[in-house]
């Protein structure tokens, strides 16, 4: 009777035990449909542990269903003893070879990782993940041993007890860095089923005047919700931010989706998806603007593709976006090609695990050829490591700037590291500005040069634009704005071994309002100009020929002190004087309008006035009754000198615009004659230079 009862309950802890299992694969078949990784994984180790030793095919499968888990959260060591399990246990799956090497790379062990590539060659002979995989394992240990100009350190304050990834500068002088993060700080108290950290965010961090970062802290506004924020990217003009997102849905499984925010000043609208495609069973994720803004990059795992995760791009136009397109070979492989990035100067990074690489997701940088051929470059130790290596942004135009790893890390957390390239680059550096005025944030620049090099440079939002230039090449720049006149500048480049920043100045000329001329001097009382005046006059010249179908009128002024007709014979005169400088200097008398208006029309304060003079305000008409109401005679005195200016404005914008070229007529004159005409010809082309 005893031992019965011993035997009915070593059944019933038997069969309690198998339900049990059971129980738990289910639990975890039903969080690993929706993607939660880390709730899947525990579940299936409480079901391996309640399996018995002898039942080796469920032991084999819940070791594969855990391990497949651990790999996707990048719990690299319990990854491979999963995967080392369900091979033990005879899991029939080949792949369980290529995802223990491809492991066991990852982990720097590359003769283990060797022995499981040829384990499943032999299964699947010329794979081409499983040969990369074999060649990174022969080449990463030969890469450890070279030089590298690289250098990298870490940013403490940007390190946090959590996952910090995919940083992303910003602004002007690359001066607010944003970058996703699970630290503690995130918003909400859950805990994610997928990573088994709190949702990610988006944080930032500004840097000072002393050019250190400050504390991390959210990105203001509504940019992070209780939903997984991830990698983000901006557009050129910074105005827009896109950002992946990872919504939950307890019945659905997760697909990470691309939206975009606005920036109001330093706040960031509430996100709003971009319905990149119709395709609701794939993943968009990872965005990235090229440097002229008109086409989105992104990882996706949608059908067309090489397999895995792959690159593709679609194009970002004035009637909204076209069609999404596969970059294809060299670039895409069956692995995983994921974190497009773009330095400003065009050169084009990812990172990959199907390429041949040091293990894990590795950094490629990507050049190509005028002909379109694409150039592929590991970029090896110590930017590459046997871990995941990803997520670069650049400081302007320089090779330096931020990454993120998660290299040395045995929880799989990712972290942020500086990097820096010492290189010799040479630069320009421009500002678009209202002549006399602020700067201009809808200014155009156009780059040509004789390399055969056509670009349009957007501005930042303080005026400026930065651009690489080549040694010897000339280029011609074109500063344009609608509204005003173009203004044009021209650079050669020498050959310095030295990195080197050439400035240029774009002061456009309204159209609508008049343009004062500064440094027009002349003889006291009188029209006579002097001689320091010949600088800004010739500017006028050159900007008249870079504008050859526009017409002005110049035009005097005088402060109220004198008679009215003597200030307005005067001040006519003066206006005679530069149109006479104008057309010596090739002007046509017939763009130009000479008009005195002595003390008629009193100087209205401009904004940048107003900032000039705190006693004066946007908008004042230095009238002599507003001038007088000051009782301090040097406040009067400033007042009188800005009345007394010289001034042009804008008539018309089409002179000669739609005139047919005069055809030249059969002649029989003598060769004198025509000697004659030739020079008269090149006389005339003098006035009216073409643009």
């Amino acid at each position: 009777m005893k031992n019965s009862v011993y035997w009915l309950l070593f059944i019933g802890y038997c069969l309690l035990t198998a339900c049990t299992a059971e129980t738990h694969v289910k639990k975890g078949d039903q969080f690993y449909a929706i993607g939660e990784y880390y709730d899947a994984a525990a579940e299936y180790k409480k079901a391996y542990s309640r399996t018995k030793t002898k039942d080796k095919e469920k032991r084999g499968q819940r070791a594969w269903k855990m391990s497949e888990c651990y790999r996707r959260i990048n719990y690299t060591a319990k990854a491979i003893g999963g995967y080392q399990n369900a091979i033990r246990y005879g899991y029939p799956d080949s792949m369980a070879y290529l995802y223990l090497g491809q492991l066991q790379q990852k982990n720097g062990d590359y003769k283990s990782a060797a022995k499981s590539y040829n384990a499943f060659l032999e299964k699947v002979p010329g794979d081409t993940l499983a040969m990369n995989g074999l060649k990174g394992c022969e080449l990463a240990p030969e890469w450890k041993g070279q030089f590298s100009l690289y250098s990298i350190k870490k940013e403490p304050i940007l390190t946090s007890r959590r996952s910090d990834f995919c940083p992303a500068l910003l602004g002007d002088d690359s001066d607010m860095l944003y970058f996703t993060t699970t630290r503690n700080d995130a918003t909400g108290n859950e805990i994610s089923g997928v990573t088994g950290t709190k949702s990610a965010d988006i944080f930032f961090s500004r840097k000072d005047d002393k050019d250190k970062w400050g504390q991390p802290e959210p990105a203001e506004g509504e940019l992070n919700s209780e939903y997984e924020e991830g990698a983000c990217c901006f557009s050129p003009d910074g105005k827009t931010m896109y950002l992946t997102r990872c919504t939950y849905d307890s019945d659905y499984p997760r697909y990470a989706e691309i939206y975009t925010s606005a920036r109001s000043d330093a706040s960031w609208s509430k996100p709003q998806l971009l319905a990149i495609s119709k395709d609701t069973l794939s993943s968009f994720a990872h965005p990235a603007i090229s440097p002229d803004g008109y086409w989105l990059y992104f990882t996706s795992d949608m059908p067309g593709g090489q397999g895995g995760y792959d690159i593709w791009r679609i194009a970002l136009t004035e009637h909204g976006m076209g069609g999404v397109e596969n970059v294809g070979y060299p670039i895409n492989t069956p692995g995983d090609e994921m974190f497009p990035t773009f330095r400003p100067n065009g050169d084009f990074y990812f990172s990959s695990n199907g390429h041949v690489g040091m293990g894990g997701l590795d950094i490629i940088k990507a050049t190509q050829d005028s002909l379109g051929v694409w150039t592929l470059e590991n970029l090896k130790p110590p930017m590459n490591s046997s871990g995941d290596d990803f997520g670069m942004t650049f400081e302007g135009l320089h090779n330096r700037g931020f990454f993120s790893t998660n290299r040395g890390d045995a929880r799989g957390w990712d972290h942020i590291l500086r990097f820096e390239h010492p290189e010799v680059i040479q630069t320009v550096k421009g500002w678009v500005y209202e002549k006399d005025g602020y700067e201009l944030p809808e200014g155009l620049v156009y780059m040509v040069g004789d390399d055969g090099t056509y670009l349009k440079l957007s501005v930042r939002g303080d005026g400026s634009f930065e651009q690489e230039v080549k040694p010897k090449v000339n280029y011609i720049f074109l500063g344009t704005c609608k509204g005003y006149l173009n203004h044009k500048e021209e650079l050669s480049v020498d050959t310095s071994s030295v990195s080197k920043e050439y400035t240029l100045q774009f002061p456009l000329a309204s159209i609508e309002n008049p343009v004062l001329i500064r440094n027009i001097f002349y003889e006291f009382d009188s029209a006579e100009l002097l001689e320091a005046s010949c600088l800004a006059l010739d500017s006028l010249v050159d900007l008249l020929n870079e504008n050859p179908n526009v017409t002005i009128e110049l035009a005097a002024h005088c402060d109220y002190r004198g008679a009215d007709e003597y200030n307005e014979r005067l001040s006519q005169r003066r206006a005679e004087s530069v149109v006479n400088y104008l057309m010596e200097h090739g002007i046509d008398s017939l763009r130009l309008t000479p008009v005195g208006y002595g003390e008629k029309r009193p100087k209205i304060v401009t904004r940048r006035i107003a900032a000039t003079y705190d006693f004066l305000t946007e908008g004042d008409t230095l009238t002599e009754a507003f001038i007088l109401k000051f009782e301090d005679e040097e406040k009067q005195e400033i007042c009188n000198a800005l009345n007394r200016r010289t001034e042009f404005k804008v008539l018309r914008t089409t002179y000669k615009l739609f005139e047919p070229p005069t055809p030249k007529e059969p002649s029989e004159e003598t060769p004198e004659a025509t000697k004659e005409q030739e020079e008269n010809t090149e006389e005339q082309d003098e006035k009216e230079p073409v643009n």
